[in-house]
């Protein structure tokens, strides 16, 4: 049987290769540390980024991101024309924009951590349920929730009353940041969600600067934690499948 022929032509019609996730990022100063979502070495594969300027983390945790939509259709768009095929961002408090974002860009969108909730329950024994930790519960209102298909009733607790975690992410009162204090808050957070409902199975964290903390509190609470880590890593997957070989077999 002869050999396929093999084609010496490579394909163009985009300005940028191999890094098909574009993240849009909000527009601060703290530091980005392995594991947050800003910090490049987090991933195992290329990302783009944009920064949306103007959207600072006050406005879209505290603010609902009131008239910023349109400064997030046009980075995403933007992502598109550079060669993104599929979009993220930077906070959960995004959820609000996931159905604006997916129509504007068509192509795949996950906007939040929040929208494992659905997928996490499912794996959960009768009597367990998904609780979340946020990075503001005053401010992570029904609205969010239901764009990220998340009951209304899930128990969740915020880092607003920590040392270090809101007050330089969302207040940002500082570009420096303790990482330690800043873990012991998403720590105690995970510690009192569960102490205050222990039917609480698994942890979905919706702030995209959690994960380098995620090991910490899963040591700490003895549950699994997901975070934007783990819905990324599983995003890219179908973006790029890993490529199986059998002997004998090659794919068309």
């Amino acid at each position: 049987m002869p050999l396929p022929a093999r084609t010496t032509i490579a394909r163009g019609g985009k300005a940028i290769y191999g890094a098909p996730l574009g993240i849009l990022m909000l527009d601060a100063r703290f530091p980005r540390i392995p594991g947050d979502m800003g910090n490049a070495t987090t991933w195992p594969f290329p990302v783009l980024y944009r920064v949306v300027r103007g959207a600072s983390p006050e406005k879209v945790v505290l603010q609902a991101a009131r008239g910023l939509l349109p400064d997030f259709i046009a980075a995403a768009q933007d992502l598109v024309r550079q060669g993104a095929e599929a979009i993220t961002t930077n906070c959960g408090f995004l959820s609000l924009f996931q159905r604006e974002l997916a129509a504007a860009v068509g192509v795949p969108v996950a906007t939040s951590s929040l929208m494992q909730v659905p997928w996490v329950q499912a794996t959960l024994p009768p009597g367990k349920r998904v609780g979340l930790v946020t990075v503001s519960a005053a401010t992570l209102t029904p609205d969010h929730l239901a764009a990220a298909g998340v009951p209304l009733d899930t128990p969740l607790v915020g880092t607003e009353g920590g040392r270090e975690f809101f007050r330089v992410l969302i207040k940002g009162e500082s570009e420096d940041m303790d990482v330690a204090l800043a873990g012991q808050d998403v720590v105690d957070a995970g510690r009192a969600l569960v102490a205050e409902h222990p039917e609480v199975g698994a942890i979905v964290l919706e702030c995209t600067n959690m994960p380098p903390y995620a090991a910490a509190l899963q040591a700490a609470v003895g549950l699994p934690i997901y975070d934007i880590y783990s819905l990324i890593t599983w995003f890219h997957a179908g973006l790029r499948p890993r490529a199986f070989q059998r002997a004998g077999w090659v794919a068309p």
